[in-house]
């Protein structure tokens, strides 16, 4: 049976790595995080006069370079000097040489999201009225190419490292101690150390061109590796690789101390036994307890770490809640683990373990009260999860993220539907075991009760043979004294006296007398070394018998192991159930290199609004300020924007438009601005606009007492208890 299964599994494995394959494929270009959501001048926004700098603002914060910002002429010239600022929040500006001519200028941006994925696009915008252009505004991003798979498989890598060694020693701490003594577990936890660690590798020196470049001699340049160990993922990456050390070290101890006082076959337990499972005082003496609880203590420090590496660099650490979503996100990773990590164990385990150590159904059902607690956990962080960054019903269908999560969610709860039939196929194994059990015992009686007869038979025949010495060694004696005895009495038939003979016939029977006796010692020594040459051969027969029967025991065994319907059930179970982790974990991996939904759909909302102002002349004043919102209610996504003009210190006029997610303008029942300039302590500067049509309020003689770096903040209320405050900062004067 063996080898009908082997092909199978082969077959099934290329089949899942080719899925993941095509999935890791379909991910590039990997989508930003952050996402432009305004601009000055704004996109397709055609002014009178050449503006002194440009400014684009992103949803979060960014990372810029020398060069993330370009400003192309018509021709493909660059007309920006200087390098890029970030004079207030998320808001970036390059300055413009003087005395620009009319026509269709390009920006070009390449930046870094906060989350670490690199952010790439491009714009137009016309001065006088649009020309045409030779540059393309379709330009390649970092991430396309070899360069970005390479990285985007390094994160699956990693992941599955991770998850194969955490969880898999989860699984030989908290469910199957004796597999700390097989060689294909040890094989596996080692693999996913050695996995995660070369791909941590692997990405420490890609991310430089992967953020940069995207070229491939880029790799090796210990420029940008200096400066990607100045950055917040340089950082992460670099303690996980000090982790991975410590990590090491746990391995050492579980496969090494520990794995010398795990037993080699482990009890089964009956549900009802009192010891309670695991925690029984019977398992091993206070050493090997302090032992355990010391690697699953310094084992859960460990992984929670490797998995706050992630948590603090990609989508936790940024956008709402950061400081809630972080350790979410690592119990999350933490769970993922337990399941996954220990799925992929108990596999290895049922195909090969050695017979003396075979997995039992106690280990399994305690994986499986693991696995359970693993999925309530998920199902709890995920919800949170998906709510942060979606935001919305809506977004599950309407981005590529709510999309993928749709598609993860799907293989989840294929992977719970394929768990229940593997709980089923363990309590099938539990219950055969225990009519196997009873034959077992049954066989054993007998084979004690043969064993009993076959060694009073062995009794009887050695007094046998001991009688027989006896009596052949009796018979010898006797005849030599008769023999003696007659040779004597011819020679006293000589003519020598009565006397001598009387003397010699009483000399001949002392020592006939004495010559009965060396025969008897001859026999009994004859005895004992018949006796010694049977006991010999007896004990090298047993041997030889022992062997046999426990070679016979073992095949035995293992024809029971492979033909059992019942593990063969589970082993398909839990293959199938690993077969669609495989692929979990792949869209897992796409996902977090897709940007939030909640971004997107508030990218697209700032870029309509950007339309919907080149079209209406809204935007036209000295200082335009656009700001997405949410206030978490009904109806409550949409986008500000301001309007401040002249944005010069004394009177001004503003204007204020509040558009829904689709671009077009929406009532709120209230809005209000304030003012704040904190250098100078000034503020906050209430401003009450009126309402002057559907989506637009306005306040004229807004006084504005001096020039600097002014906050603006506006407040929007959508309902009687939800409101939000949103702000960015302009430059008056």
């Amino acid at each position: 049976m063996t080898q009908t299964i082997a092909p199978r599994v082969r077959t099934l494995v290329l089949l899942i790595l080719a899925v993941a394959g095509a999935l890791l494929a379909g991910a590039a270009p990997v989508s930003a995080h952050a996402a432009l959501t305004g601009s000055d001048p704004a996109q397709g926004a055609v002014v009178d006069t050449a503006p002194s700098q440009v400014s684009l603002t992103f949803s979060e914060p960014i990372a810029v370079g020398d060069d993330s910002v370009r400003v192309l002429d018509p021709k493909g010239e660059r007309v920006d000097k200087g390098d890029p600022a970030n004079p207030s929040g998320t808001t970036y500006s390059v300055r413009l040489v003087s005395g620009l001519p009319d026509g269709t200028y390009t920006v070009a941006y390449q930046v870094v999201s906060a989350d670490s994925h690199p952010v790439a696009g491009a714009f137009t915008f016309s001065i006088g009225a649009p020309s045409e252009t030779t540059v393309s505004v379709s330009a390649q991003g970092s991430d396309d190419g070899l360069v970005g798979w390479l990285y985007g498989f390094g994160r699956y890598v990693s992941y599955a490292g991770f998850v194969v060694l955490a969880g898999g020693a989860a699984f030989v701490l908290a469910c199957w101690a004796p597999g700390a003594r097989v060689r294909a577990v040890q094989r596996l936890v080692v693999s996913g150390w050695l996995a995660l660690t070369s791909a941590t590798l692997g990405l420490l020196m890609l991310r430089g061109s992967y953020t940069t470049s995207g070229k491939v001699g880029d790799v090796f340049d210990l420029e940008l590796l200096g400066d990607v160990l100045q950055t917040k993922t340089g950082a992460a990456l670099v303690s996980r690789l000090l982790l991975l050390a410590a990590a090491a070290l746990f391995i050492a101890v579980l496969f090494g101390a520990y794995a010398r006082t795990a037993d080699a076959v482990e009890p089964d337990r009956d549900a009802e036994d009192d010891g309670g499972g695991d925690d029984g005082g019977d398992d091993g003496g206070p050493d090997k307890r302090d032992l355990t609880f010391g690697l699953a203590l310094g084992g859960t420090v460990v992984a929670a770490g490797l998995a706050a590496s992630w948590a603090m660099s990609e989508h936790a650490s940024q956008g709402l809640q950061a400081g809630v979503a972080m350790p979410v996100d690592v119990v999350h990773l933490l769970a993922v683990a337990a399941w996954l990590g220990g799925l992929t164990a108990l596999l290895v385990a049922l195909y090969r373990a050695p017979v003396e150590t075979p997995v039992g159904r106690d280990a399994v059902r305690r994986f499986s009260r693991l696995a359970f607690g693993s999925v309530v956990t998920l199902a709890v962080t995920g919800v949170y999860q998906s709510w942060r960054q979606l935001g919305s019903w809506s977004a599950f269908t309407d981005t590529r993220y709510g999309q993928l999560l749709l598609v993860k969610i799907a293989l989840v709860a294929v992977m719970v539907a394929v768990a229940f039939l593997s709980r089923r196929w363990t309590q099938r194994l539990a219950d055969a075991r225990v009519s196997e059990a009873a034959e077992e015992a049954e066989r054993t009686e007998a084979a004690e009760e043969a064993g009993r007869t076959e060694a009073t038979e062995r009794a009887e025949e050695g007094v046998r043979a001991k009688e027989a010495v006896r009596v052949k060694a009796t018979e010898r004696a006797k005849e030599a004294v008769r023999a003696e005895a007659t040779e004597r009495a011819k020679e006293a038939k000589q003519p020598a006296g009565t006397a001598p003979a009387e003397a010699s016939g009483t000399s001949e029977v002392s020592e006939a007398s004495m010559a009965v006796e060396p025969p008897k010692a001859s026999g009994a020594s004859g005895a004992s070394d018949a006796e010694k040459a049977e006991a010999g051969q007896d004990s090298v027969r047993a041997a030889q018998l022992a062997r046999q029967r426990a070679a016979a025991e073992a095949a035995r065994q293992k024809r029971l192991r492979d033909a059992d319907p019942n593990r063969f059930g589970l082993r398909r179970s839990v293959l199938a159930e690993a077969g669609v982790a495989v692929v979990l974990l792949a869209v897992t991996t796409v996902l977090t290199q897709t940007e939030p939904g909640r971004t997107e759909q508030d990218a697209r909302a700032a870029t309509a609004a950007s339309s919907t102002a080149s079209a209406t002349g809204q935007g036209s004043g000295a200082v335009s300020l656009t700001m997405p919102f949410d206030t978490g209610g009904k109806s409550g996504k949409g986008v500000v924007s301001i309007d401040l003009d002249p944005a010069q210190a004394g009177d001004n006029a503003l204007h204020v438009y509040v558009e829904g997610p689709d671009g077009t303008p929406v009532d709120v029942p209230e809005v209000k601005i304030a003012l704040t300039l904190a250098a100078q302590n000034i503020g906050p500067l209430p401003v009450a606009p009126d309402h002057v049509t559907t989506g637009h309020w306005s306040a004229s003689r807004v006084q504005i007492p001096m020039a600097g770096d002014w906050k603006v903040e506006v407040t929007v209320r959508t309902s009687d208890i939800d409101q939000v405050t949103v702000s960015k900062n302009a430059q008056i004067g």
